[in-house]
């Protein structure tokens, strides 16, 4: 099968995936490691988290990641990859929404079928942007393009303002022509309820939690409309909290072991802020 043959055939898989009767449970990878553990677990699809493929690299998460950096890690994962994978790109880590094809561009030509790509706490109107120019390239204008929008994650309002909110940028990126909304930082059902109303493509939620609990809450959610679902940077923070604990000199003791060996996102990115 050439290329662009396996290509088609794993775009087509990925949409369907999103309009399944069963929930689509990502669990994020960060490299070529990491992505061999999770197909042979027998994963659908595979998907990068920002957070982890920047913290494994010696970046924190945020912007700092290099282009270069990205697509060297990213190449790594397609070279053990044989299911469709979908790449977080935070914000595309440009402004320029034709540098942000560029990058898309690239990761087309490495055989990557989708990615995430977010609107932060700057205005709609450059995701907006960045979603057309994407959709009117010829390079990778196929492409899947989940676009998050940070509004709870953020908390850039409350209550009734955040849906509001929420609601108007994920229509608008639907109109922009995005395939999917992902809204990280809830996983509430009356907002999913609410927000299927107005749209009609399909939602993504972030859930915290192991593997059973995150499969039953998608199960749940499922039934109000969000069909995709992902761990972020907890599966990273997880096999890493295991690793601090092993490392840990015997002589240190902690009365709350949990709280003591657990990595969170703010103390993972704080160390490779330190590190620049």
């Amino acid at each position: 099968m050439d290329k662009q043959t396996q290509f088609s055939a794993q775009l087509e898989a990925f949409h369907q995936l999103h309009m399944g009767t069963s929930p689509l449970v990502l669990v994020n990878v960060w490299d070529a490691a990491s992505a061999a553990v999770v197909q042979a677990s027998g994963s659908k699809a595979l998907a990068t988290s920002s957070a982890s493929l920047a913290w494994s690299l010696g970046y924190a998460d945020g912007g700092e990641l290099p282009v270069d950096a990205l697509l060297f890690a990213v190449a790594n994962i397609m070279r053990v990859s044989k299911l469709p994978v979908t790449v977080d790109i935070e914000d595309g880590y440009s402004d320029k929404p034709a540098d942000v094809v560029s990058l898309v561009a690239e990761l087309v030509r490495l055989g990557v079928v989708g990615i995430n790509i977010e609107d932060g706490d700057q205005s709609p109107e450059l995701l907006v942007a960045k979603i057309v120019a994407i959709r009117a390239s010829s390079s990778c204008g196929q492409v899947f393009i989940n676009a998050r929008t940070d509004v709870y994650l953020r908390e850039l309002a409350e209550h009734g303002e955040a849906l509001d909110m929420t609601k108007s940028r994920l229509t608008r990126y639907q109109a922009a022509g995005a395939d999917c909304g992902f809204i990280p930082g809830i996983d509430s059902e009356h907002i999913a309820s609410r927000l299927r109303v107005e749209l009609t493509m399909p939602l993504s939620f972030m859930l915290a939690g192991d593997h059973l609990a995150v499969s039953k809450r998608a199960g749940t959610l499922l039934k109000f409309g969000v069909t995709r679902f992902s761990v972020g940077p907890g599966s990273f923070l997880g096999a890493y909290s295991t690793l601090k604990r092993t490392s840990k000199p015997s002589k240190v003791s902690c009365k709350d072991t949990e709280q003591c060996e657990c990595l969170n996102y703010n103390e993972m990115n704080t160390l490779l802020m330190c590190s620049r």
